[in-house]
């Protein structure tokens, strides 16, 4: 075995350590690096092995069967979907003091919560069709800013740290940087947040920003209106683990973005509708969620 290490810092030589937000300079260079990095996978996750993937660690542990040579990156990128949170969101269905515990976890639809919904709408397959299945890519996973390294003059960043990375949405990438990098300013005009909030203009031009980039490397159509409900699917399953986590970075943003979404029922629609057609009812792993 060979190991090839680069040194990032002969060329980005600023570190981001444990800044609480980037500047908008490095905000848009962030933007870029994901809209390539998303963009250059995205085509090619099909020529993947799904069984080569590594599944959820409970499940991989209990595979004895299984060679881990043979294994490569994540069948589900990240480290905060429901199906390695299941301790979390046991403890918000039981948190009465919680508003987001019955918004999440009680039933929405038959015997499922908005949170099992939306995981289920959002997860990888490692077979069969899911409802994002046309959209996977990979996806960085640990998305902060102590991951990454900057230009001097912050015009060009690059992201290190690829331990969660493997199958999913590349807006659940930018769900944790929305909240816990971007400046509040660069969302929201005014920083008085309602209790409600819709997509304001700052959100808006960063995720065109990261669409028509993430378009263009990847050669690849992306609706808007594909890629908007995908985007606050995201940013409800964030908030479902930082509810059940703890919360930090623009919680009051997040928070009144997904109280916005969930009162909209066109959205509610579409993630019952997609996680039926999806198969959730007859998945007896998923109904074990």
């Amino acid at each position: 075995m060979a190991m090839i290490i680069s040194d990032l810092k002969q060329v980005y030589p600023v570190a981001g350590e444990k800044r609480d937000v980037l500047s908008p300079t490095q905000v848009d260079a962030a933007l870029d690096w994901f809209s390539s990095f998303h963009g250059f996978w995205w085509p090619r996750v099909k020529d993947l092995n799904r069984k080569s993937l590594v599944r959820p660690p409970l499940q991989e542990a209990m595979d004895h069967g299984v060679d881990a040579r043979n294994r490569t990156v994540w069948l589900n990128g990240g480290y905060t979907y429901l199906a390695t949170r299941q301790a979390e969101y046991n403890n918000l269905a039981n948190d009465d003091g919680s508003e987001w515990s019955r918004a999440l976890t009680d039933w929405e639809s038959d015997e499922f919560s908005i949170a099992k919904l939306v995981a289920h709408v959002l997860a990888p397959k490692e077979t069969g069709w899911s409802p994002s299945e046309g959209y996977m890519t990979l996806i960085h996973g640990d998305v902060k800013s102590e991951n990454l390294f900057t230009s001097k003059n912050g015009e060009e960043v690059v992201f290190y740290d690829f331990q969660y990375t493997g199958l999913g949405l590349g807006v659940c990438d930018l769900a944790k940087l929305f909240t816990c990098s971007v400046p509040l300013n660069m969302l929201v005009e005014d920083e008085s947040i309602p209790r409600e909030l819709g997509m304001q203009d700052g959100e808006k031009r960063l995720l065109e920003r990261y669409w028509k980039k993430l378009v263009a490397e990847s050669g690849k159509e992306y609706r808007w209106n594909i890629l908007v409900g995908h985007w606050e699917t995201a940013l409800v399953d964030w908030l479902r683990f930082q509810a059940s986590w703890g919360f930090w970075g623009n919680t009051e943003w997040l928070e009144a973005r997904v109280r916005s979404i969930l009162a909209d029922e066109k959205w509610k629609a579409s993630v019952i509708g997609n996680a039926k057609m999806g198969g959730l009812w007859e998945d007896e792993e998923d109904i074990s969620l």
